[in-house]
């Protein structure tokens, strides 16, 4: 078995990459323990000084890796220069961050000092998408390796290309063979590699059904696992929003990543009262942009990553349809080489529709009505996910008790579009997953919070 990219704006095939066997997936996974063994034990500047290393030789190659990103899952250039950006400063964040987050915290008691130390538990196995090749894996990498640990990559199949150069830029930033690995493998080894006894903890960023298959294995083996899963953000526009930047940053939110992002803009919930103002500010704004050549300086849309993705997108519009929904644009599979979805927009959608109910993961928004801020809210929480919202209100006040309070998701945001930051955490509820990345909860994941007193 092996794995093949392919260009999604052409369909050709870019290379083709031999898989691991069993016994040389489960070798590395020991070797990844013993050099942790020695790993753990490094000093917070020299962890620092390897880290840094990672963001100079990011910036060195930024257009390198943006082309090979573009290349094999089809966001735009431009974005995929921006991804890479994203990782060196994250890099560069917890360089500087990770001795103050993970310093020991002394508390007061009866005894002659008491006090709690984190340390690194050992190899984390990863499972990393395909949406964000090299952010994702920075996400979980870089505080996971400045808290001691060690890194076990796998990565999903059709961005084999990024997944070695991952490898290999860990190799040229100066770290121990073996701090870091990619693993070149299928799903059918996750499991054993959960099972063995050098694994200690698992991460996955993915669809919600393999995300349950993770839990349901590591939970077995009793290992920590951090899981980022789905989402269906709903965008709530208020009657007192300011419509026409409201929809700009809807249309922006949702085409994003060319649709293909767990916290794009997905149900966009429009107060009765400024329903029409919305959808023609929207409708234009979805109009403006076509899809073209990712490589190109001023694309704005590239192609779904792969058939297959399109084809579930394309079933869950029509499907949609079928149900009663109102196609306003878009909703058709263009007859040409390459995976092109267009800018999709289906209005009058409501619960029990696959719009609704499922996470879109592409181009296409739902446009839903609501009577009041009441039904709005019930209607932003009536999910199995929980993600990422916004609400967009020109009663600065009002939308942050919406936010803080009463939208149920782990990132809400007011009158802008959620997005991750390395300085704040990041993850979901319900069925979007559980535990947090970046910021000091996500360093502080895989770490054994210990407790130590001293009569």
């Amino acid at each position: 078995m092996g794995f093949i990219t392919v260009n999604p704006a052409t369909g050709r095939q870019i290379n083709s990459y031999p898989a691991m066997s069993r016994e040389q997936a489960l070798l590395l996974a020991g070797k990844s323990y013993q050099v942790f063994l020695k790993w753990r034990f490094t000093g917070f500047e020299q962890r620092a000084g390897l880290v840094n290393s990672i963001a100079s030789i990011l910036e060195d190659r930024r257009e390198n890796y943006a082309r090979l990103i573009t290349r094999e899952m089809g966001k735009p250039l431009a974005a995929s220069r921006a991804e890479i950006d994203k990782c060196a400063l994250l890099c560069r964040f917890y360089a500087e961050q990770a001795e103050s987050y993970l310093a020991e915290e002394h508390v007061r008691t009866e005894y002659a000092q008491s006090f709690t130390t984190y340390n690194p538990l050992g190899p984390v196995l990863a499972v990393m998408p395909w949406n964000f090749p090299f952010w994702q894996v920075m996400r979980f990498a870089v505080p996971a390796l400045m808290a001691g640990n060690t890194c076990l990559l796998k990565h999903a199949g059709n961005v084999s290309g990024c997944a070695l150069e991952i490898h290999k830029l860990f190799e040229d930033a100066g770290f121990p063979e073996d701090v870091f690995n990619t693993l070149l493998i299928g799903h059918d080894l996750v499991n054993e590699l959960i099972q063995d006894p050098h694994v200690q903890a698992v991460t996955l960023t993915g669809s919600t059904a393999a995300g349950s298959a993770v839990a349901a294995q590591a939970g077995r083996m009793l290992k920590k696992t951090v899981l980022e899963l789905g989402g269906s953000d709903a965008y709530i526009v208020l009657e007192d929003a300011d419509i026409p930047e409201a929809a700009k940053t809807c249309a922006s939110g949702r085409l994003m990543n060319n649709g293909q992002s767990c916290i794009a803009a997905k149900r966009l919930i429009i107060v009765r009262e400024v329903m029409h103002e919305f959808m023609e500010h929207f409708l234009r704004e979805m109009k403006q942009v076509c899809y073209s050549d990712p490589m190109q300086e001023d694309c704005l849309l590239g192609p779904m990553a792969r058939d297959d993705l399109r084809s579930e997108l394309h079933s869950q519009v029509q499907r949609s349809i079928k149900a009663g929904a109102c196609l306003e644009i878009g909703g058709f599979i263009p007859d040409e080489p390459g995976f092109w979805y267009p800018p999709t927009v289906i209005s009058q959608v409501v619960p029990g529709m696959a719009a609704f109910d499922e996470e879109l993961f592409g181009p296409a928004a739902a446009v839903i009505c609501a009577e009041d801020e009441l039904e709005a809210v019930e209607l932003a929480n009536n999910s199995i996910y929980g993600l990422g919202s916004a609400v967009f209100t020109s009663d600065i006040e009002r939308g942050i008790r919406i936010a803080s309070t009463r939208l149920e998701a782990g990132s809400c945001f007011v009158n802008t579009k959620v997005q991750s930051d390395p300085r704040l955490p990041f993850g979901g509820i319900k069925q979007s997953g559980y535990g947090r990345e970046l910021s000091y909860p996500g360093i502080r994941e895989f770490v054994n919070i210990k407790t130590v007193c001293v009569k």
